[in-house]
């Protein structure tokens, strides 16, 4: 009975020492499996996903990428159009306003000087009324004030009045009163076109941020349904909005310079026509007196 215990405890013995041996084995051939399946489960779900679209490219304006003046005034609002138009429309008037006043006040001192000149050697009033007539002093305002004060004091001589001793003062008056017309019939020529540059000068700036607002709100719009920020597609709107603040600046500046500069130069012949005033009348009175 003991021998056959010991004969299974034996058996059983090499048994376990054989299993031993024969695992290392096993697991080497079972150990290549697994990194197999698990590398062609990984690439199982790469090569059937799908492949992921490309994402598009933000709209952009027409013209975007070559930004200049004239694309800008081309891909405008046509209301914002409208203002630029009108604003350069404006400038240019200006300019011409400034070079048509600066001919005119270089030609109204040169023949003034020539005329005031010539005046002093007058030796009655008949002489002050032939100088002032003068083909070459046509149109001259000192010229046209002479002749005014001269011409209505011969119309006093013709209808019977007397023109001195102790009808002096009226004949004066009447002199000095024709001499005001013409002074009011200068300050109206001078003064003409100061209220287009002063309209432009104020309102200019106004106009053009009024076609700003404008062209801005629609860029805003054009962000809101394109839904994007992208710079490339806001720029060109907001750029081509403050083009119309550009030309009202544009408009305005030279407008409100040319104004001021103008302002100056009516003021200084105004105050020489009003010196040339005091010496007509001084003139007058001397040959009145005399008798001339």
């Amino acid at each position: 009975m003991l021998d056959n215990k010991l004969k299974l405890t034996f058996s059983a013995f090499l048994g376990a020492v054989a299993l031993s041996m024969s695992a290392p084995a096993f697991a080497q051939n079972a150990a290549p499996a697994a990194p197999a399946a698990a590398e062609a489960a990984a690439a199982a779900p790469v090569e059937a996903a799908p492949a992921a679209e490309a994402p598009a490219d933000p709209p952009t304006m027409k013209n975007a990428g070559k930004l200049n003046v004239g694309t800008m005034f081309m891909d405008s609002d046509p209301v914002v159009k409208v203002i630029m138009i009108g604003l350069s429309l404006a400038s240019i008037l200006s300019w011409t306003i400034l070079l048509t006043k600066i001919l005119e006040f270089r030609a109204l001192n040169r023949v003034s000087d020539a005329f005031v000149e010539n005046f002093r050697s007058a030796k009655s009033v008949n002489d002050m009324s032939k100088i002032a007539l003068a083909e070459e002093y046509d149109g001259n305002p000192l010229a046209d004030m002479a002749a005014a004060a001269a011409q209505e004091i011969e119309l006093s001589r013709q209808a019977g009045l007397s023109i001195a001793g102790e009808h002096r003062d009226s004949t004066m008056d009447r002199a000095s009163h024709a001499v005001s017309a013409v002074q009011a019939a200068l300050a109206r020529r001078l003064s003409g076109g100061m209220q287009y540059l002063a309209s432009v000068g104020s309102n200019g700036p106004f106009i053009g941020l009024f076609g700003t607002v404008y062209g801005i709100m629609n860029s805003f719009i054009g962000i809101a349904n394109t839904n994007t920020t992208n710079l490339a597609v806001v720029a060109p709107g907001i750029a081509e909005a403050l083009l119309a603040t550009g030309l009202g600046l544009f408009a305005a500046i030279p407008s409100v310079i040319f104004y001021n500069f103008f302002q100056t130069k009516i003021s200084t012949f105004g105050a020489r026509s009003e010196g040339f005033v005091a010496e007509l009348m001084n003139a007058i009175s001397r040959n009145l007196d005399k008798g001339a």
